[in-house]
C-alpha cells in the first residue's frame, strides 16, 4: 500500500477500536467518568485494571463502531473534558505508583467553536506539560489514527508503539494539500510527503516499535514486559530518559 491507502485502511470502518484493545488485554477495565470541572467526554474512555497481572491506568480514545455510537464519541475526537479527565487520571497513576497506557485513534481533537471556548488549546498543552514530568512509565499504542495534536496530547510517552498499518502525522494529508495547493486532490502527495507510516517513523527514530497485526495476541505480555522494565527505573532516570528521547528528534 502506498502512504495514502494506509492512512485509509486506517480509516476503515472494520477497524478495532481502543474498546477492543482494552476488553483483550484488560479484562478487569473497570471506566471512571468526568474532568471534575466540566463534564465528560464519551470520546474518551479513561480507567484501570491490570495487564497480565500489573495494575496500570488505561486512556484510548474510542472511535466507536456504527454510527450511533460514533455520534455519541463524536467521532473520536476528544473535547477538553476529554484531555483533562486523561490528566486527572494520569496524575492520580503518579500517585499510586502505576504506569499508563494510552490507546490512541483520533483524527484530531474537536476543533469546534464549544471545544474553544471549553479550553481545548490549554487541555492539550497540560496534558504535554504534565507527561513531561510524570514519575511512572507511559507507553503509547497508535491503533489507527494518530492526527495532529489531539493524538500528540497522549503522546508524550515513554515509548511510542504503532500498528503496522496505522500513521501519525502533524495533520491530515487533506488539510495538508488544502495548505499547501488549495485543494485536498492532491492529498496522496501529501501523505507521501509527510512520512506519516509507521515503517517510515520507525526508520526516523519517531516510534519505537512496529506492531504487526498477527501480533495483537502477544501484545499484552510485551506491553507489561516493557512496564516492568520501566518501573525497575528510578524516577529521576526515567524523566531523564524520557527527556532525551524528545530531544534527539530531528538530529
Amino acid at each position: 500500500m502506498d502512504d495514502y491507502e494506509v492512512v485509509m485502511g486506517a480509516r476503515g470502518d472494520r477497524r478495532l477500536t481502543a474498546t477492543d484493545y482494552i476488553q483483550r488485554m484488560i479484562p478487569d477495565f473497570t471506566e471512571f467518568h468526568g474532568d471534575r470541572l466540566c463534564g465528560d467526554d464519551r470520546a474518551v474512555i479513561a480507567g484501570i485494571g491490570s495487564i497480565q497481572g500489573m495494575p496500570v491506568t488505561v486512556i484510548g480514545i474510542e472511535k466507536g463502531k456504527n454510527t450511533q455510537e460514533r455520534i455519541r464519541r463524536n467521532f473520536g475526537s476528544a473535547h477538553p473534558e476529554g484531555y483533562r479527565k486523561s490528566l486527572r487520571l494520569m496524575q492520580q497513576a503518579a500517585k499510586f505508583h502505576r504506569p499508563v497506557l494510552c490507546i490512541v485513534d483520533t483524527a484530531g481533537a474537536f476543533c469546534g467553536v464549544d471545544a474553544e471556548e471549553h479550553g481545548q488549546g490549554r487541555a492539550i498543552a497540560d496534558n504535554l506539560y504534565t507527561m513531561a514530568d510524570l514519575p511512572t512509565p507511559i507507553l503509547s499504542l497508535i491503533i489507527g489514527e494518530g492526527g495532529s495534536g489531539g493524538a500528540l496530547a497522549l503522546c508524550h510517552s515513554d515509548c511510542i508503539w504503532m500498528m503496522e498499518d496505522a500513521y501519525f502525522s502533524v495533520v491530515s494529508p487533506e488539510s495538508c494539500a488544502n495548505i499547501l495547493w488549495k485543494s485536498t486532490e492532491k492529498a496522496a502527495e501529501a501523505a507521501s510527503a509527510l512520512s506519516l507510516t509507521a515503517a517510515k517513523l520507525r526508520r526516523a527514530g519517531l516510534i519505537d516499535r512496529v506492531c504487526a497485526n498477527d501480533e495483537r495476541k502477544s501484545l499484552a505480555a510485551e506491553i507489561a514486559a516493557e512496564f516492568a522494565r520501566l518501573s525497575e527505573m528510578p524516577a529521576a532516570e526515567l524523566l531523564e530518559a524520557r527527556y532525551r528521547r524528545f530531544r534527539k528528534v530531528g538530529y
